[in-house]
């Protein structure tokens, strides 16, 4: 149920065209990594003041759209929590961030990286992809190109 509702603020999110930034907690986020489905995840860990994380995210928007019936991309802001949410939404609106951003409401990086990845230390960027039909699982714990995504997207989608 919680996830169906999480999932119901995000498609309003994005047909509001507003962009409101959820507070999520990682419980949260661990739904919704292991909610069934046949499009590829995307889930990409960043912060406002994360140079190379600004700078992935454009071409991981272009992945996503030019595959929106194959994947699905979500931006997690791992952010103070005195950017949230209206510096966050200001940051976001600025960009013209149009995917799905959530707030990753922790402090405590010991508890919530395991939940995304065994191997995550903390350091950002960070992304998993995730093809729930086929059990592909990857995670990359440094910027990755829009090239590099691409290769992923497609090793994700194949049988």
């Amino acid at each position: 149920m919680r996830i169906g509702l999480i999932l119901l603020c995000c498609i309003c999110m994005l047909q509001a065209g507003a962009q409101s930034i959820p507070r999520w907690k990682i419980q949260d986020l661990g739904a919704y990594i292991r909610k069934p489905g046949n499009k590829v995840l995307i889930v990409n860990m960043w912060a406002t003041f994360c140079k190379p994380c600004i700078e992935e995210i454009p071409g991981f928007i272009r992945v996503h759209q030019s595959m929106p019936e194959q994947t699905e991309l979500l931006l997690v802001s791992v952010d103070l929590k005195q950017m949230y949410p209206s510096k966050l939404e200001k940051f976001v609106s600025k960009r013209g961030y149009t995917v799905p951003v959530v707030w990753l409401d922790e402090t405590n990086a010991d508890y919530f990286c395991p939940f995304v990845d065994p191997s995550w230390s903390g350091s950002i960027p960070a992304t998993l992809i995730v093809n729930p039909s086929t059990g592909y699982r990857k995670f990359f714990e440094s910027e990755m190109t829009e090239q590099e995504l691409m290769r992923e997207v497609q090793t994700a989608l194949a049988p």
